[in-house]
C-alpha cells in the first residue's frame, strides 16, 4: 500500500479541504489542552503534596504542593502560548 502524504509533505498549492481541516484541529486541540493544564497540574501537585504530609507526618506540605502545581500549570500554559504565537 503506497504511503498517503500528510499535511506537513505536500506543498500548499495541491492541499485540500480536508488538509486544510485536519491542520485546523490540530492547532485547535494543541490550544485546548491549556483548559485541562492548569486544573491538573494544580490537583497532581495537591496529591503530592497531600501524600508528603501523610508520609513526613506534616500539616501544611499540601499548601506547597497545590501552590507548586498551580505554578507549573501556568509556565506550561505560556510556554505553549509562546509556541503557538512563533508558529
Amino acid at each position: 500500500m503506497p504511503d498517503l502524504p500528510t499535511p506537513e509533505t505536500k506543498p500548499p498549492a495541491s492541499r485540500t479541504k480536508s488538509d486544510a481541516a485536519l491542520s485546523s484541529l490540530v492547532e485547535i486541540e494543541k490550544l485546548a489542552q491549556i483548559g485541562i493544564l492548569i486544573p491538573a497540574a494544580t490537583v497532581i501537585g495537591w496529591l503530592i503534596g497531600a501524600g508528603l504530609d501523610h508520609a513526613l507526618h506534616r500539616h501544611w506540605l499540601y499548601l506547597v504542593g497545590l501552590i507548586l502545581g498551580a505554578t507549573a500549570g501556568f509556565v506550561q500554559m505560556f510556554r505553549i502560548v509562546l509556541q503557538n504565537t512563533k508558529e
